[in-house]
């Protein structure tokens, strides 16, 4: 269900300031946008595995909250990186 190293590196290289920005709202959002992904496909295949539905829940609610944070303190940020993942239709 995690994503492995080199997916990371992957993603931190793609939308971070550099190789080893981690901590920024954007590369958070995309790594939580590739578990959420990942969770969902799991969640489709096993219908009734709930401890997994309900982290699925807390990753997308968490990853609201950055969006949200995102939208607000950098717009241009914001509609770059939803429309890169493909997140949200604004």
């Amino acid at each position: 269900m995690s994503l492995n190293k080199k997916e990371i590196e992957k993603t931190v290289k793609k939308y971070g300031k550099n190789d080893k920005d981690s901590g920024s709202s954007e590369v958070q959002v995309a790594l939580l946008t590739s578990r959420i992904r990942t969770l969902t496909d799991h969640a489709k295949e096993n219908k009734k595995d709930n401890h997994s539905r309900r982290g699925l829940v807390l990753l997308v609610s968490q990853r609201k909250k950055l969006l949200k944070y995102l939208r607000r303190t950098n717009p241009d940020s914001y509609l770059n990186i939803t429309q890169e993942l493909a997140i949200r239709r604004n």
